[in-house]
């Protein structure tokens, strides 16, 4: 198996005043020209998670509720995985060029998180209007924006 390396271009930062993305000074230049994506794909690092125990799982007792009793890691979005990479989209509230942070509307990662890259949202290569989904998640909301209004606590069986 091959190793490679990946730095963090910077950090997710929660507090009272929102959520924001913060990349280290050399890689603001990289937002140029950003402005105008609603959304961006966000890769960051599940570094709660960086354990070697935790690398080698490969099934996981059911995760959600009515989803088979056991699962391949990759038909899940466990921070449990070989590699613990995470993938977000998310809304872009604000961008501040000058500071280089982004503003944005929520992200399913811990506050420090580190953020490996951003990529724009574009619905020619990221949208997909035919897809399926297994019967046990077929209630799921349809999309980002549902999601937000949808319990989510009800749907796992870890907490």
């Amino acid at each position: 198996m091959s190793t490679y390396k990946v730095n963090s271009i910077g950090t997710i930062c929660s507090s009272k005043e929102g959520t924001f993305i913060r990349l280290g000074p050399e890689f603001v230049p990289a937002l140029k020209a950003l402005d105008g994506f609603s959304h961006i794909n966000v890769l960051w690092w599940f570094s709660d998670f960086d354990k070697e125990e935790f690398r080698s799982m490969l099934e996981t007792e059911q995760p959600y509720k009515n989803a088979p009793q056991k699962m391949g890691i990759f038909a899940t979005r466990s921070p449990i995985r070989p590699n613990p990479i995470a993938l977000t989209a998310v809304e872009v509230i604000d961008i501040d060029y000058q500071k280089g942070a982004i503003q944005i509307a929520y992200i399913d990662a811990n506050n420090n998180t580190p953020v490996l890259d951003l990529k724009p949202y574009t619905p020619s290569l990221d949208k997909v209007k035919n897809c399926s989904v297994p019967s046990w998640c077929s209630h799921w909301p349809e999309s980002l924006e549902e999601s937000a209004n949808f319990a989510w606590e009800d749907e796992f069986n870890f907490y």
